[in-house]
């Protein structure tokens, strides 16, 4: 028998997991009817989130003030705002002038999104695991949210049925802070005796950024930051990256077992988002490579959209398909991004022998489809002949997918 939603009618909500997207959905299933029962479980205790800060654009405070202004407004007040991007190449300064970005702690969005939760009814859990579908707080819900990220249990006890699947990218990563605050996005490129080994930075309040390093496993093994423990890794970083750091240190998580939490990104997808009152949300349904900044702005949407598919369709199983269908469809120009710029670093030494201004500019451009298959020189110069000649532009957008539909195909 097919469940109806209806806006007014007694509704009680699960929602497994207390990122953005669960708080956020929350709030806006609230805000469309009050008389919904929503609880958030999160298993970890409030305020112990670790992840330093997150970054989004412009367009997605439209969104957030579309959608509950009040919370648009908090998350406005407590972000900080950039302009341009600033590059060291071994020890050679460029800037890019662009657009403004902002950043935000992780802790702060959500903890601002909690609160707004509970001020509208909703009850948030904290230190409370759910550890799988079956389990009794889940038992008499009418909709079940997994927004309990990439390792959500909900999703991996139906793995076959959402059709799961994770690609593994090569090079390592760990996630920083630092007490340099950073008023432009910011990257450094270092060459080493193993490699090249890069960091991007941001800030996020008034006294720390946000530091991603990543390099190649040979450079990560070569360098011996495989064997080294947090401490004496930082410590080799912070020489390393000691022109963008300016004296600053660098901030692991200190860890009682000194363990470096280096990662390797798995970009994952799902052929269907819902099981029955189970939907997916967030990183539990989709994963994009950290490099194009989108991971929460993607996650909010998500929970915009199945909000709003949920007002549009009385009938819960067609709310939950149309969201899915919707929000796999809307993912596919930023899934196709992340797997290009995840490409570009993974092959940055075909840059590395610009000079720095047009390897700054090709790192801009690193979403494009043809730009791994044309030469760096020649694409620079394509690219900037592009800009005063239309047709050349037209050319260059119709190129880029035929080329790697035909590269790809003869792979």
């Amino acid at each position: 028998m097919r469940q109806v939603i209806v806006v007014g009618v007694h509704v009680k909500i699960a929602v497994v997991g207390g990122g953005p997207a669960g708080l956020y959905f929350s709030v806006l299933m609230k805000r469309q009817d009050p008389a919904h029962d929503i609880t958030v479980y999160e298993r970890n205790p409030e305020g112990s989130t670790y992840g330093w800060g997150v970054t989004y654009w412009a367009g997605l405070l439209d969104q957030l003030r579309a959608g509950d202004p009040e919370s648009a407004a908090v998350v406005a007040a407590a972000s900080v705002t950039w302009t341009d991007g600033l590059a060291i190449v071994r020890d050679e300064r460029t800037v890019h002038r662009g657009g403004a970005g902002f950043g935000i702690g992780r802790r702060a969005v959500l903890g601002l999104l909690a609160d707004r939760a509970r001020e509208l009814g909703v009850r948030v859990e904290y230190e409370h695991p759910v550890a799988g579908p079956e389990a009794p707080e889940l038992a008499d819900a009418d909709l079940v949210v997994a927004a309990d990220g990439v390792h959500s249990a909900l999703r991996e006890a139906h793995a076959d049925h959402f059709g799961s699947t994770f690609t593994a990218g090569r090079n390592r990563y760990i996630w920083l802070g630092t007490t340099k605050v950073f008023d432009s996005f910011s990257f450094a490129f270092k060459e080493t005796d193993h490699g090249w080994i890069w960091c991007y930075a941001y800030g996020f309040s008034g006294e720390r950024s946000t530091c991603v390093v990543e390099c190649s496993p040979e450079t990560w093994s070569g360098l011996g930051l495989d064997t080294l423990g947090e401490a004496a890794g930082l410590a080799l970083l912070e020489k390393v990256f000691h022109d963008l750091l300016d004296g600053h240190p660098l901030i692991g998580r200190g860890q009682a077992d000194d363990a470096a939490r280096w990662l390797t990104f798995r970009t994952l997808t799902n052929r269907v988002w819902h099981r029955g009152n189970l939907v997916l949300l967030g990183d539990a349904a989709h994963t994009t490579h950290y490099s194009i900044g989108a991971g929460t702005t993607l996650a909010l949407e998500d929970a915009l959209a199945l909000a709003a598919a949920l007002r549009a369709h009385p009938d819960r199983e067609t709310a939950l398909t149309a969201y899915g269908k919707e929000r796999r469809s809307a993912l596919v120009p930023a899934q196709s991004a992340a797997r290009l710029s995840a490409q570009w670093y993974e092959n940055l030494p075909r840059y590395m022998r610009l000079e720095p201004a047009r390897m700054f500019a090709l790192l801009g451009q690193r979403h494009s489809p043809l730009l791994p298959y044309v030469p760096p020189q020649l694409y620079y110069r394509l690219d900037r002949a592009a800009e005063s000649l239309e047709p050349l532009r037209r050319l260059k957008r119709w190129l880029g997918p035929r080329v790697a539909r035909a590269v790809h195909g003869r792979g």
